[in-house]
């Protein structure tokens, strides 16, 4: 593999992507595509994350209710097929696909990906120009009641995960994806929700509260001792959309010195909730700036939702990223606080999580 052109822009950890459910879903489909070549499918393959200078990331693994759902088709949030009960053991099966397609990178990549299992090794993956892949699970349907599965997972390579997506299981109950709404919908964790976190906290695995109700929210602040991470998430005061956080929750983030990833989905960011790709770079400036006068400097990343959401024209896919790091130069963020967005708060977070 050639020395990434990337070299000399700013590296991105960002905090989530679905780029493993997309490349599961359209193998051996019209959509397929080497993650060694670049191309204008999805947002990220191996050459275009080192154009945008993406060094790494939390890889989701997601199961739809549909699994055979056509993926080259948009989501429809109005669809209630779309958020209906996954059974655990084909979830788990899916998910364990999607952590051998990660593998299966690794290999092939000739040391340019890397699977990583510590923040230690996200580090020196990005030291040696390797695309560091940190495996997540975006909605624990894969996990049984017993946590066995969680001990297996754990092995692999799981390092954080969102106890729920945007429906309920057996742990949790997720927001909808509903505009001008309040993320206090619905219960709090179940008793067997409650025992995950304890789990996760011994496993030393990062719970992400983004798609968490807000009743759950609080029960995770009450019982968790990690710093409290919303992983893709935005500004409920700018964008009321049931997904985004209120300033109560940003400071519940702060005392724990926790951190919230900036979504790039547009639904996610205008004041209107709508969707149009004619969002301007500006909005996300200022659901960044809100974020950090809330949480402080140390506390705001990026959490892209690459290969899951509808992007802003003006970032397109991962080679976008440029544009919004001189966006905020522009809006008169210093280098030392971009570089915390960038990658340096996240890797501190997962430091302080999951230990070095």
């Amino acid at each position: 593999m050639p020395p990434s052109p990337a070299q000399s822009l700013i590296p991105v950890f960002d905090g989530h992507n679905d780029t493993l459910l997309q490349r599961v879903r359209h193998r051996s489909s019209d959509l397929d595509r080497d993650f060694f070549t670049a191309s204008e499918v999805n947002h990220i393959d191996l050459p275009r994350a080192r154009d945008g200078g993406l060094a790494g990331g939390l890889f989701a693994m997601f199961v739809p209710s549909q699994i055979g759902q056509d993926f080259s088709k948009p989501f429809d949030p109005r669809d209630p097929a779309n958020y209906a009960p996954v059974d655990q053991t084909e979830a788990l099966r899916f998910t364990v696909e999607m952590i051998g397609e990660a593998f299966r990178l690794e290999r092939l990549s000739e040391g340019a990906v890397r699977v990583c299992r510590s923040a230690a090794e996200i580090r020196e993956a990005m030291a040696a120009g390797a695309l560091a892949v940190s495996l997540h699970i975006e909605g624990a349907e894969a996990i049984d009641a017993e946590f066995r599965a969680l001990e297996a997972l754990h092995a692999l390579g799981l390092r954080s995960l969102g106890p729920v997506w945007s429906r309920q299981n057996i742990f949790a109950e997720g927001v909808p994806m509903r505009f001008n709404t309040s993320p206090d919908i619905g219960d709090g964790l179940t008793d067997t929700g409650k025992a995950l976190v304890r789990a996760c906290n011994d496993l030393r695995i990062l719970i992400d509260l983004s798609h968490l109700n807000e009743k759950g929210f609080w029960d995770v602040a009450a019982l968790s001792d990690a710093p409290l991470v919303a992983s893709h998430s935005n500004v409920h005061a700018i964008c009321p959309s049931a997904r985004n956080l209120t300033d109560r929750q940003l400071d519940a983030i702060a005392e724990s010195k926790g951190l919230v990833g900036l979504n790039f989905h547009v639904a996610f960011l205008r004041e209107d909730g709508g969707h149009s790709r004619a969002t301007p770079l500006d909005v996300l400036v200022r659901h960044t700036a809100y974020l950090v006068e809330r949480l402080g400097e140390d506390h705001v990343g990026l959490g892209s939702d690459f290969d899951g959401c509808l992007l802003p024209a003006e970032i397109g896919d991962v080679t976008g990223l440029p544009r919004l790091i001189e966006a905020f130069r522009t809006a008169g963020f210093g280098e030392t606080l971009i570089r915390k967005i960038a990658h340096e708060n996240w890797l501190s977070v997962l430091e302080r999580t999951q230990g070095s």
